[in-house]
């Protein structure tokens, strides 16, 4: 069976942007443009045009660069916002404009003062004006988590006849649970009339860690585009993590989904971003962490050195990492020892390792790791050379 495309949306350069101390100059927002570009992703949302003269320059300048991807700008549902981000967007090969309005209750009563139907006619109104700048046109139902389903239909029934080509439907909070987000794509794909015409996007946040599995669940039920960044990074607790959900989807065939993502390019990616960001994600990251393909325990890494899928369910290349790292520490056992002493050029009889074992594990007791200098070390310390 052929798998569906799920489109990746990178939103590194706009919402992974707004984290506090992550601004970027035009010149790395190119650079990491080029890159997202060359890893295969198919929007790349370039920034807020109207927000800053700043961030206008550097979608501009992406759009003259990007090759393969869509390039798009966020806007709000004001019309010099849509006419700022179209002129903006004008050099782009495919150009699309991203604009909508908050949809939740809350939103409606508390940011804008307002009622359904007035929201409604507002969000038909941009996506108008937008379609009149450009064929590809998103429309965002910002806090749609929270935005109860029968109107949320409603709206994206309207848009749709207003000329949207995607739909994002935005756990703008992170509050919703995996079976709620997937329910609610569900309901949507079920009860919007003209919803062959667009697309379904997936757009989560964090806020309780549950970010990457909402985004799944969206896709399971229809969802064909997931709004993701580099490492996560975003507003508060982050967004969806790109590199994780590609490798979901890669690695669960069964659900025939696929991405155009070069995923061997996702670690070298993900260094980049934080270098440039000055935002290092935890050791123990999925996919991209420096923990991610590194085994300390002893029974692990007997496992791993034995047969590597014992205790990897990926292939360290297939995300760019040279191979798996077996960390010697005090919890480590004989074949880690024997395995590591070896890359460095000691070849242990089964005596050697035997007698050297005890030596090794009080040296590990002194240290947090032992690395390569303190195997030559150990090794000297009992007589064994080089072989």
């Amino acid at each position: 069976m052929a798998k569906d495309h799920v489109q990746i949306f990178d939103t590194t350069l706009r919402d992974g942007e707004q984290v506090p101390g992550c601004k970027l100059n035009t010149e790395q927002k190119l650079i990491i443009a080029e890159r997202l570009d060359v890893l295969g992703v198919d929007i790349i949302e370039a920034g807020f045009p109207v927000s800053s003269p700043g961030d206008f320059k550097s979608v501009e300048a992406i759009a003259k660069l990007v090759k393969n991807a869509t390039v798009c700008g966020l806007t709000r549902s004001v019309e010099n916002d849509i006419k700022v981000a179209a002129e903006a967007l004008k050099y782009a090969k495919r150009p699309r404009i991203h604009t909508g309005i908050g949809t939740s209750d809350s939103h409606i009563q508390f940011k804008f003062n307002s009622n359904r139907d007035a929201i409604i006619e507002r969000a038909v109104a941009a996506v108008k004006y937008a379609k009149g700048f450009v064929e590809d046109v998103e429309f965002y139902a910002e806090d749609a988590g929270r935005t109860d389903n029968e109107y949320l239909a409603r709206v994206c029934e309207a848009v749709i006849k207003a000329g949207a080509t995607v739909l994002n439907i935005p756990d703008t909070t992170g509050y919703c649970l995996p079976d709620e987000y997937g329910a609610k794509i569900k309901y949507l794909k079920e009860n919007v009339a003209g919803i062959d015409k667009a697309t379904l996007s997936c757009h989560c946040h964090n806020d309780l860690g549950l970010a990457t599995a909402n985004s799944i669940a969206g896709a399971i039920n229809g969802a064909r585009q997931i709004e993701c960044t580099i490492n996560g990074i975003g507003e508060r607790a982050g967004n969806t993590s790109l590199e994780e959900v590609v490798m979901i989807l890669k690695q669960h065939p069964n659900l025939n989904l696929d991405t155009g993502v070069n995923t061997k390019l996702l670690y070298s990616t993900s260094q980049m971003v934080q270098e440039h960001m000055g935002m290092f994600v935890q050791a123990n990251k999925a996919v991209v962490g420096s923990n991610a393909f590194a085994h300390s325990s002893g029974i692990h890494q007997d496992g791993v050195i034995k047969n590597r899928e014992t205790y990897e369910i990926m292939d360290p290349e297939d995300v760019g990492v040279t191979e798996s790292a077996i960390v010697l520490t005090a919890r480590s056992g004989r074949a880690a020892l024997a395995y590591r002493a070896k890359n460095v050029g000691y070849e242990l009889t089964k005596l050697e390792l035997d007698a050297l074992y005890p030596k090794f594990l009080e040296y590990a007791d002194s240290k947090k790791e032992v690395v390569d200098e303190d195997i030559h070390i150990i090794m000297e310390q009992n007589n064994i050379k080089v072989n």
